[in-house]
Parts: C-alpha cells; sequence; structure tokens
C-alpha cells in the first residue's frame, strides 16, 4: 500500500449520525484538504480494499476561536461522504 493514500485519509469520522450512515452502506472520512474527489476514491479501494460508488466531499471552513487577548482560527479540514457499492463494506472499531 502507498503511503500517500494514508496521506489523504486521515481518519474515519465516527459519530451518532455517521453511525446511522454506514447501515446505508455509506461512511464518513476526514481527509486532506487538498484531494479531489478521484484521489479520494482510489485511496479508499486500495486501502480498504472496497468498490466505491460515489463520492460527496464538504470543505468545513475555519472559525473564529479567541484564548484571552489573543484571536485566532481553527484548522480548515476536509470530509468525505463515501457510498459503497452493494454487499461492500468496511469495518471501523
Amino acid at each position: 500500500m502507498n503511503t500517500k493514500y494514508l496521506e489523504i485519509i486521515k481518519a474515519p469520522v465516527i459519530t451518532e449520525k455517521a453511525g446511522n450512515l454506514a447501515q446505508s452502506n455509506t461512511y464518513l472520512f476526514k481527509v486532506d484538504h487538498r484531494a479531489n474527489k478521484t484521489e479520494i476514491k482510489d485511496a479508499i479501494e486500495k486501502i480498504f480494499n472496497v468498490k466505491v460508488e460515489s463520492i460527496r466531499t464538504i470543505n468545513v471552513k475555519p472559525k473564529k476561536r479567541r484564548v484571552g487577548r489573543y484571536t485566532g482560527l481553527t484548522n480548515r479540514s476536509k470530509k468525505a461522504i463515501v457510498k459503497l457499492a452493494e454487499g461492500q463494506s468496511i469495518e471501523l472499531n
């Protein structure tokens, strides 16, 4: 497995809403904000050995935060909603 793929897919998002999506063969991942849909699809298929049907992406914009008198922004990120082909699944712990 190429390390390039591991740099694209950062982590699965494990929340109650993501768990409900998993029942319909759809999974949510945090991905590199520079990755496009084709790169994300290739990475998911190579890492988990599954067939990806479709991908939707969400750009999460940074939010303003304050610590005392200092202001700043949170890191920007990107999420990918990955729908797998019928009969495929990913085991997330």
